[in-house]
């Protein structure tokens, strides 16, 4: 029989020594403004950092799921700087939209709509906006860029295509176990 050492191979030394090298790298950073969390904004070409950073709210706030992190939403909106960059009527009407939000945000909580702290509270700002150009063209958008990411697909317990596996009737289609039993 093997016997396991269930003793730490990590000794405090070790422990302070790490993180007295992560310290004034950290300090160093926020230092400078950059912040981890919104450096992939930064990165944006045609459209502002902060235009990036409330669409990603916007975008959590129009199909919230809090199995999904950030990442996901960040891929499902970075395209839209591509498409501002090409088009100027894009570019105009993502602005302009979130000009708009956050105008309200501001009338409504004196603060910017990506700093509203409550979902309900950004819910009742974008009900009001969802008439517009700018809500459908995210919405519609959305629905496309964010749930067609494979990465996403095993959250919501979908397996993807079965057409090459020989459709659903081979794979599960009947396995129904959460109806009661007749």
């Amino acid at each position: 029989m093997r016997e396991v050492d269930r003793r730490s191979k990590h000794s405090r030394r070790v422990f302070l020594k790490g993180a007295a090298t992560a310290v004034p790298v950290v300090a160093a950073a926020t230092s400078v403004g950059v912040s981890i969390e919104s450096a992939w904004a930064d990165d944006a070409s045609a459209l502002e950092p902060a235009t990036m950073k409330t669409l990603l709210k916007v975008a959590r706030d129009i199909y919230p799921h809090d199995v999904l992190g950030d990442s996901y939403y960040i891929v499902a909106i970075k395209p839209w700087d591509g498409k501002a960059a090409k088009d100027p009527a894009v570019k105009s009407l993502i602005s302009d939209g979130i000009a708009r939000l956050d105008q309200n945000a501001r009338d409504r909580h004196k603060l910017p709509y990506a700093e509203v702290p409550w979902e309900a509270d950004r819910v009742v700002l974008l009900k009001e906006i969802e008439q517009s150009d700018f809500f459908q063209k995210v919405r519609g958008d959305l629905i496309v860029s964010l749930y067609n990411q494979k990465e996403v697909w095993p959250k919501f317990g979908y397996e993807g295509s079965s057409a090459e596996h020989g459709g659903y009737i081979n794979r599960g289609f009947a396995d129904i176990d959460w109806l009661p039993k007749a």
